[in-house]
C-alpha cells in the first residue's frame, strides 16, 4: 500500500486529514517514520515553510511527504500574525497565548476582518514539488467562543457564503 508522510505530529490535523484521503494510501505521521527532531521553519513565506518542511522529510526519510503552513492575517495588523501565527506570542507555540495578544491588539480596531491562508507543498520520491494554496475569509471575534476548535479558531468566524 503507497504510503505518505503528513509533516505534522498535530493529532488536530491528521484526523481532519484522514478522511480526506483514499483508503488505498496509508497516512504517516512524522513518529510513524521516527522523525522526532523540529522541522525547519525558516522562511519568511508560507509556501517557503511548507516547502522546506517536505523536502526536509523526504531527504532526511526517502518517503513522499506533503506539509503545510497556515498564517491568520489580520487587516488592521497589516497582515499580521501572517508567517509567525504559531509563534506570534512567543516560542511558547500556546495557542491561548496568540489569542489573547491578538484580542489586546485588536482592542478598539473598527475592521476586523481576516483571512486564513494555507499553502501545502508535496514532495514526491521524484524530486518534484507540487504546491496547493487555498483561503477563508472572515473576522475577528471580540471575545472567545466556543469549547472546540484550535489555534484562532475561538476567535475566527468565517464570512458565509
Amino acid at each position: 500500500m503507497p504510503q505518505l508522510c503528513f509533516a505534522s505530529n498535530n493529532a488536530h490535523k491528521l484526523a481532519e486529514i484522514r478522511p480526506l484521503l483514499p483508503l488505498s494510501l496509508t497516512l504517516l505521521s512524522l513518529a510513524d517514520i521516527g522523525c522526532h527532531e523540529e522541522l525547519p521553519e525558516t522562511q519568511d513565506t508560507l509556501a517557503g515553510n511548507a516547502r522546506q518542511k517536505a523536502e526536509y522529510v523526504r531527504q532526511h526519510y526517502g518517503v513522499a511527504c506533503f506539509a503545510d503552513d497556515t498564517g491568520l492575517e489580520v487587516a488592521a495588523l497589516g497582515g499580521a500574525p501572517g508567517v509567525y501565527s504559531a509563534r506570534y506570542a512567543g516560542p511558547q507555540r500556546l495557542a491561548i497565548d496568540n489569542v489573547a495578544k491578538l484580542l489586546r491588539e485588536l482592542t478598539g480596531a473598527p475592521d476586523r476582518t481576516a483571512r486564513f491562508r494555507t499553502v501545502v507543498a508535496l514532495a514526491l520520491a521524484d524530486g518534484t514539488v507540487h504546491e496547493f494554496a487555498g483561503e477563508v475569509s472572515g473576522r475577528i471575534s471580540e471575545t472567545p467562543r466556543g469549547a472546540g476548535g484550535f489555534g484562532y479558531d475561538p476567535v475566527f468566524a468565517p464570512t458565509e457564503s
